[in-house]
Order: C-alpha cells, then structure tokens, then sequence
C-alpha cells in the first residue's frame, strides 16, 4: 500500500544533484548565467533559489511577468521580497498591454476561451523570458515539476518552452518538502498553487484533485499499481484514477518532441 512516506525525499542529497545539474550544464552551454521566470508561486521560489545557490546570484537573472488584470500584488511581492533575500535583482515585464494588443489583433480571439487566452499568456511570457536569456547570453531554468510535466498541466512551448528542467523529477508534495529545506518564506509554501491565467484559479480546482492524492495516483502508477488496487488503496473512487489515466494519455504529446516523418 502506497502512502505519504513513499513520497519523503533526502533534501540535502536532492539539492546537491540539482545545483550539480544547473552548474555543469551552464557551463558546458558556455553561456554566462541562468535567468528563471518567478511567479510568487512554490515552484518558481524553489528553482530561483536553487539556482542561486549553483551559481551565485550575480549570474542569475529573475524575470516576474504580471498580467495586471489576473496577477494578484501579493503574487509581485511575494516575488519581490524573496528576490531580495537571495540577493537578486528582479525585472518586472508587465505583459498586459501586450495582451490587449493581442485580443484587439487575433482572429477568433476569445477572452472567454480561458484555455486559449489563457496559453497566450504563457506563451507571451515565454518570448519576453527568452528575449532576456538571448540579451544577456543566459540559459532558462524552467520551474515544472514532475507531476505537471506527467499529467500535461503546462502550456506547450509556454512554461514547458525552457532549456533546463531540474524539478522535472519531483511530485509536487516532494516539492513542497524541497522548498522547506531551503527555507522558502511559508506564505508562498502555504499559497494555493495556480496558473495565474483568470482571478481565482487554483492548480487543484483546475485538476479536480488535492495534489497528495495525485501524487500517490501518480507514484503507484508509475510503480504498476493497478487502477482498481490504487483506488482501494486510497479509499477513493476508481473513477478519479481513471481521469487521471486519461489526462496523461491525452497529454502524451506535450511530454514528447514533435513527430517526424522518415522518408528513408
């Protein structure tokens, strides 16, 4: 039977391998640093400060991206005192002109598609993340972990649009564990996890499920755990593991590089 203690990690160990993976890879880029996009949300806060601490932060560049009409101020101040504790200077791109621009310019754009405008936005903030890291000749740290990255709760070529991934092997609970080690401040530990698409949202209304039990979903399919042994197991429904087993397979292709075709 799966619990909550399958899912302890060694903290210590973990962030050794995570500052090894962002150092060596920067320097094998020959690039001069690394800039990370921060949102005020765990997962941000957790590769800022671990890529801080790999390369110090006169080479580490923070980006928060607001959309004055969804992004709470409390979201751009959480950002901004964490960015001052690690000694970081953060740049702020409000990006809501541009989206404005955008819905006066789009064909079939809808603002009511909150899945549509709502990737735009990931994807505008992609582009500015990008234009930093090419003027200043730094690689981009993406913040997904790995229960994102295996149920597809990303944007393709938006928040998933990065050149190194150090959280893509860590459930979000392991996250969470991570991010008291290296004593990110407990507001945004404790914060509702959301996408920052509309006002409101949150990761777990999105997905329809508290991220422990997918996480231990997650962990025992991975493990070959049987849908009807996970749902036993969990005292829950068999129909919540199965709509976890159709959202990964309908997210394969966000997980893969686009298919080729082979001539010869």
């Amino acid at each position: 039977m799966v619990t909550v203690e399958d899912l302890e990690i060694d903290c210590e160990k973990i962030e050794t391998k995570i500052k090894e993976f962002i150092d060596e890879n920067i320097k094998k880029s020959g690039l001069k640093g690394a800039v990370v996009a921060v949102s005020g949300g765990i997962d941000s806060a957790v590769a800022l400060s671990l890529t801080v601490k790999a390369l110090g932060p006169e080479k580490v560049t923070a980006l928060t991206l607001p959309d004055r009409d969804a992004t709470p101020e409390r979201d751009i101040m959480d950002v901004m005192q964490h960015c001052e504790s690690l000694g970081v200077t953060c740049s702020t791109v409000d990006i809501t002109p541009i989206l404005h621009v955008m819905c006066d310019a789009l064909p079939l754009y809808d603002i009511t598609d909150r899945i549509s405008s709502g990737n735009i936005k990931s994807r505008l903030r992609m582009v500015a993340v990008y234009h930093f890291a090419n003027r200043l000749n730094r690689m981009v740290i993406g913040t997904s972990n790995k229960t994102e990255l295996i149920t597809g709760f990303f944007t393709k070529y938006g928040d998933g649009g990065v050149d190194l991934m150090p959280l893509a092997d860590l459930y979000k609970t392991q996250l969470r564990q991570l991010a008291r080690h290296l004593k990110v401040p407990e507001n945004i530990i404790r914060k509702p996890p959301s996408p920052g698409f509309f006002p409101g949202q949150t990761d777990e209304g999105e997905l329809g499920i508290d991220y422990t039990t997918l996480d231990l979903i997650l962990f025992s399919l991975e493990k070959g755990v049987s849908a009807p042994s996970i749902a036993d197991d969990l005292k829950i429904e068999i129909d919540q593991v199965e709509a976890v087993q159709r959202r990964i397979k309908a997210n394969e292709h966000k997980r893969r590089l686009p298919l080729l075709l082979r001539l010869s």
